[in-house]
């Protein structure tokens, strides 16, 4: 019950987080990436819980960005090509695969997964008692 309850409180923090990134920088955002923000949050810190938060933070967020980059493309096949949501387009933008996916975000969303993890780590321990992350680069 207590993973449940950290799940639970990751995910809405995770989707909330995202949800007003996504209000400041383009001023609008959808339902949907409340889920996928919150899915991507969840990642962060169970990777880190898989690797008892001692792999250094670079292969950290080497994995969460490709997480997350998956985890968009899929998304935006669903809510952009299949159900024509039109959420976002990145079909403007250089290295960018059917429009759903681009490397400056893939870029951008690395730099949000490092704080992700960081964040998602230190609220583990002090909220829930898991164990202490241990961030180093190398």
């Amino acid at each position: 019950m207590k993973r449940l309850s950290e799940y639970l409180f990751l995910w809405t923090l995770g989707g909330a987080l995202y949800y007003s990134f996504e209000m400041a920088f383009r001023g609008f955002s959808h339902w949907s990436m409340f889920l996928l923000g919150g899915l991507c949050f969840v990642f962060f810190a169970q990777q880190g819980i898989w690797t008892g938060w001692e792999e250094p933070l670079w292969k950290q967020v080497g994995w969460c960005a490709i997480f997350v980059t998956a985890s968009e493309f899929i998304t935006g096949i669903l809510v952009n090509k299949i159900m024509n949501w039109n959420v976002w387009d990145y079909t403007d933008q250089p290295f960018q695969i059917m429009g759903q996916i681009c490397l400056p975000f893939t870029i951008i969303f690395s730099g949000l997964c490092a704080v992700g993890i960081l964040l998602s780590g230190y609220l583990l321990h002090f909220l829930y008692g898991e164990k202490m992350p241990y961030f180093h680069v190398l």
